[in-house]
């Protein structure tokens, strides 16, 4: 399985109710693409506020293997979201961080 993680930096003018929206339509993608498991979201709590850089929200999809997520990650619903989310963040796509693991 692959966790992919997402941190992200949003302007301060995006209201929560922006945000909601936002991971709304990411959830979306797990009934419109075969073997995604899981989707959530999360503010970042850190206390190490130094390191934290502001990316201060997150979310991560859980894909079944690497093929998903090469799907995912090619799909047109997925990049209109994802255009949609860099447009919300600070200094655009420096405002987003990516990671993916194994489980």
């Amino acid at each position: 399985m692959i966790r992919h993680l997402v941190y992200l930096r949003f302007r301060a003018d995006i209201s929560e109710a922006q945000k909601r929206a936002l991971y709304l339509d990411l959830a979306s993608l797990s009934n419109h693409i075969d073997g995604i498991i899981d989707f959530q979201h999360r503010e970042n709590v850190s206390v190490e506020t130094p390191l934290v850089r502001n990316f201060l929200d997150m979310f991560w999809f859980d894909f079944a293997d690497a093929s998903v997520r090469d799907v995912y990650l090619e799909d047109a619903t997925h990049k209109a979201i994802g255009g949609r989310i860099v447009d919300c963040l600070e200094g655009g796509a420096e405002g987003v961080f990516v990671c993916d693991i194994v489980l």
